[in-house]
């Protein structure tokens, strides 16, 4: 009875773990989802980050262009893919590893801004994009990487920009239109998020 009731348990316990663990798409999968963030000349050749089976961040397939795509997290709800260029990656390693160790946005931003400014972590010098594609659950079949109604929305990366120094607002007056977000910053960005179609799936 004994024996029974510890298998029952560790049954419960497996069958938990089971549920925790989110299941990974195929290489394949990751790869085509991933590059639907970049523009249509540079999938090709993008460099791709994403999950393997044992759920480890690991690169996918190495480019040959400029561009760096991270895969879907598969133990998030939906879609979310991005791609940006590669000089800004130790900025994005830097965040991955501080997010990791449980920090909140704000910590993030204050910690990488002082790394920057001691010279720890280097920001391009140049002007730098990233892309972000994203879906709502629904509208995403994980198994056939299949989406529907994606929205793509672009950064522009200028480090210590303002808007003085650029002639952006700090908030979008029209839909679409480019404003720059955490002005002065290292991190300080043009956010360009087109309208929202008003025929998409709800």
């Amino acid at each position: 009875m004994k024996t029974l009731l510890s298998f029952c348990a560790l049954q419960g316990v497996l069958l938990t773990a089971q549920a925790q663990t989110p299941a990974i798409p195929s290489p394949d999968i990751q790869i085509k989802n991933a590059v639907l963030a970049a523009p249509a000349d540079k999938r090709d050749g993008a460099t791709v980050y994403g999950y393997s089976p044992k759920n480890e961040f690991v690169v996918l397939r190495k480019g040959t262009n400029e561009l760096v795509c991270l895969a879907d997290d598969p133990a998030q709800k939906g879609l979310s893919v991005s791609c940006y260029h590669r000089d800004l990656d130790p900025f994005m390693e830097r965040g991955r590893v501080l997010k990791q160790a449980g920090k909140k946005p704000a910590e993030i931003l204050a910690m990488r801004e002082q790394e920057v400014k001691a010279k720890k972590l280097t920001m391009p010098t140049h002007p730098s994009s990233l892309f972000s594609y994203t879906a709502k659950d629904e509208d995403y079949d994980a198994a056939t990487g299949e989406v529907k109604d994606g929205y793509l929305r672009s950064v522009v990366y200028i480090p210590y920009a303002t808007a003085e120094s650029t002639g952006l607002p700090l908030k979008p007056e029209a839909p679409g239109m480019p404003w720059i977000m955490d002005p002065g910053t290292h991190r300080a960005h043009i956010m360009i998020n087109p309208p929202v179609s008003t025929t998409a799936h709800h």
